[in-house]
């Protein structure tokens, strides 16, 4: 932990303690393409990936490869989106999603309303990863620390390098973190297997004759994830994943278009480590048979911590820590830099670059502050939020994609859908009807968002706008595109003071 805290802040020796807002949201758009790929790998692992993947492997077993479909899927899409989004924010000098859905529609107040949306669908990510950290550090350390103070660890941690490094401190603790994932996860796909069983031959001939449901969709027991929901589950995820805006922040922090499509092309390959949590999780069946509930999700934790010395066990946690702070730290600096950029500075004092700067680190610590104390005193609050998240944040699709893309789309119809979709959401899964006759309910309410979306603008088309298309609309740099200078942006709604020649 202290190791990972001197990186974070270690990355201040380079420009991350400089400069205004760009510099310290997005990395003062500059990463190459190691960087950048380590960082979005990074949000592709977090706590989940050894907690809930051997969890949904031990209870369910094939639905969880949802996850390795939609996030190559999600890559796939993302080499044509990446490029296009990075691109839009460099020739206008803006920082994430809320500035560029201000910015196309030319209205402020947009980007403060999405700001406010998007934060209640990210906040229980950070509250999740929270959690995360606290079960791992607490069995790591066999119980002798306990899990508020292991929140509290995880906060502490988080906070002190992303407040004063942002982007770029973020990516300097993903290289820790992607070393010791890439070789506990190695070790571990060896040895599990070896320790517990003959070997794969046997531990997979065990799963075939004893454990068939759950090699078949929908898995073991009455899941519900059938064809249908992992179908448009992986649809939905592979959309949403390129919008969600701490992928966005890593798009914007590249130093050019060319790093994002190398990027798109190498993630994917990242993705084969999620097999063996999946694997452990379903190895977990016949070595600690019986657990249910939250319990489930210790799974790889009980083979780690039944059959391997302390040190080793703590350094397995660690990467597992690592794999909670990393995610956390972004979702905190996103949720920091769209309040600072797009509501605060709505506010005549907060126009400014550097105090924008200032109120989205305020704001940093009293997101990662409130996600910390709801963790305490009401963790099922979040809980029951972070079951529309992902589906929620797909409904900023139409709004911001298809308007980036097709000038027509109005601002009432842009504004209808997302109300729309949202409260469809809503209204499925609060009521139980997630999946709906097996189809996943985002899906199903960004149908209806898109449908009438397309709908009011027909019936209200847009007003005029003086703005040519190129000052509107976003479009593929092309390979090798020249780097532009970046631009400084003094308006919340993204209005650019100075071109790049």
């Amino acid at each position: 932990m202290l190791l990972t805290v001197a990186l974070g802040l270690l990355a201040v020796r380079g420009r991350g303690g400089q400069g205004g807002l760009a510099e310290w949201s997005v990395g003062g758009r500059s990463l190459g393409a190691v960087f950048i790929w380590v960082l979005m790998a990074g949000e592709s692992y977090t706590s989940f990936s050894y907690l809930g993947a051997a969890g949904w492997g031990y209870n369910f077993g094939a639905p969880v490869l949802y996850v390795v479909a939609y996030m190559s899927c999600g890559y796939a899409v993302g080499y044509l989106v990446g490029p296009m989004l990075w691109a839009y924010a460099r020739r206008h000098g803006l920082v994430g999603i809320t500035d560029m859905i201000a910015h196309r529609y030319g209205r402020p107040w947009l980007g403060a309303v999405v700001a406010v949306l998007a934060t209640v669908f990210l906040l229980p990510y950070i509250q999740l990863q929270i959690t995360g950290m606290g079960v791992v550090v607490t069995t790591i350390s066999y119980g002798s620390i306990s899990l508020n103070w292991a929140y509290f660890l995880a906060f502490l941690v988080t906070t002190g390098f992303v407040v004063v490094s942002g982007l770029r401190g973020s990516a300097w603790v993903s290289v820790l973190k992607d070393l010791l994932v890439i070789a506990t996860l190695g070790f571990l796909a060896v040895y599990v297997p070896l320790h517990y069983f003959d070997g794969y031959g046997d531990f997979l001939d065990r799963i075939v004759a004893e454990k068939q449901d759950w090699l078949t969709l929908p898995g073991a027991g009455d899941s519900g994830y059938d064809t249908a929901w992992f179908a448009t589950t992986s649809l939905l995820n592979a959309l949403t994943v390129v919008i969600f805006p701490t992928t966005v922040a890593g798009y914007l922090g590249a130093r050019n278009a060319d790093a994002l499509r190398r990027n798109a092309i190498w993630l994917p390959a990242y993705n084969v480590l999620l097999f063996v949590p999946m694997l452990l999780g379903m190895a977990a069946l016949f070595v600690v048979p019986g657990l249910t509930g939250a319990d489930s999700n210790l799974a790889l934790f009980k083979l780690v911590t039944d059959s391997l010395p302390a040190w080793a066990v703590g350094v397995i946690g660690v990467a597992a820590a690592l794999s909670s702070i990393v995610p956390m730290a972004v979702f905190m600096l996103v949720i920091g830099t769209m309040w600072g950029r797009s509501v605060l500075s709505l506010v005549p004092r907060l126009h400014s670059q550097s105090r924008q700067k200032a109120a989205s680190q305020t704001v940093v610590v009293l997101a990662g502050t409130l996600a910390l104390i709801l963790t305490y005193a009401a963790p099922n609050t979040l809980v029951r939020l972070s079951l529309i998240s992902y589906e929620g944040m797909a409904q900023l699709l139409p709004m911001l994609l298809l308007g980036l893309v097709w000038r027509r789309l109005s601002l009432a119809g842009a504004v209808s859908g997302l109300a729309v979709g949202v409260a469809g959401v809503c209204a499925l899964v609060f009521t139980g009807n997630d999946p709906v006759f097996g189809v996943n309910a985002g899906i199903v309410a960004l149908a209806l968002n898109l449908a009438v979306a397309l709908a009011v603008t027909w019936a209200r088309p847009a007003d005029a706008d003086p703005r040519p298309d190129a000052e509107v609309l976003a479009a593929d740099p092309g390979p090798a595109a020249p780097e532009a200078d970046d631009v400084n942006v003094t308006s919340g709604a993204g209005t650019s003071a100075a071109r790049s020649a």
